[in-house]
């Protein structure tokens, strides 16, 4: 299996731009830790937040590298490539309309729930697969002792690194914004990453289309 190493920057570069955008959760554990008045909310909602998110992106990329493991690569990356770019147009147009509400009550398993809900809203898992494909499938034969696992856990390995970096990144961005910047400055000192997100979904699934 080519082993190389810039997936694995592509993979920390898409963690941290997870653990960057608000909507995957480091905004609602600051606004957990808020009501509760307390730090340690904010720091204990991570994890079920990240590991929501983990098994959110891990059911994607199992469900497609699977599928690419008894079907031919060529059209794994065009059905990949046609499904970023028609998820891309729904939550550019649509995604809005479908938020999942969750209240300051809920526990860690309903923070669990919303994190995994909202990572496949977004297409989370989709974003890692065009990194994850010429991985964990690539076009030359695996030797025969590699094993037909062998591409699956290098995808489970891709997807723990990615949480990881993601889990690091929204834990410092909570802190910052729970003891010093307070969540008031993103009307005024944010972009929208949502967008930013649609864009970066078509563009990929073009990219899967045309190479």
């Amino acid at each position: 299996m080519q082993q190389t190493w810039w997936p694995w920057l592509v993979l920390i570069g898409l963690g941290f731009y997870h653990g960057l955008n608000p909507a995957m959760g480091w905004l609602f554990a600051v606004a957990l830790g808020l009501h509760r008045q307390s730090r340690l909310t904010v720091l204990m909602s991570l994890f079920p937040i990240a590991a929501g998110h983990a098994l959110a992106v891990g059911a994607a990329v199992t469900l497609v590298i699977g599928a690419g493991l008894v079907i031919d690569h060529a059209l794994v990356k065009i059905a990949t490539g046609g499904l970023l770019i028609i998820w891309a147009m729904y939550h550019l147009f649509y995604g809005t309309r479908h938020r999942l509400r969750v209240g300051m009550q809920t526990g860690y398993a309903g923070l669990l729930a919303w994190s995994f809900l909202m990572a496949i809203g977004h297409g989370a898992g989709l974003m890692l697969l065009p990194v994850l494909i010429p991985l964990c499938l690539p076009t030359m034969p695996l030797p025969p002792s590699a094993g037909p696992s062998a591409p699956l856990l290098l995808a489970f390995a891709a997807v723990g690194v990615h949480t990881l970096t993601m889990l690091l990144v929204i834990g410092i961005v909570s802190v910052l914004v729970y003891d010093w910047l307070g969540v008031g400055f993103l009307r005024t000192a944010w972009i929208n990453l949502d967008l930013l997100w649609c864009i970066a979904l078509c563009g990929t699934g073009i990219l899967l289309l045309v190479i």
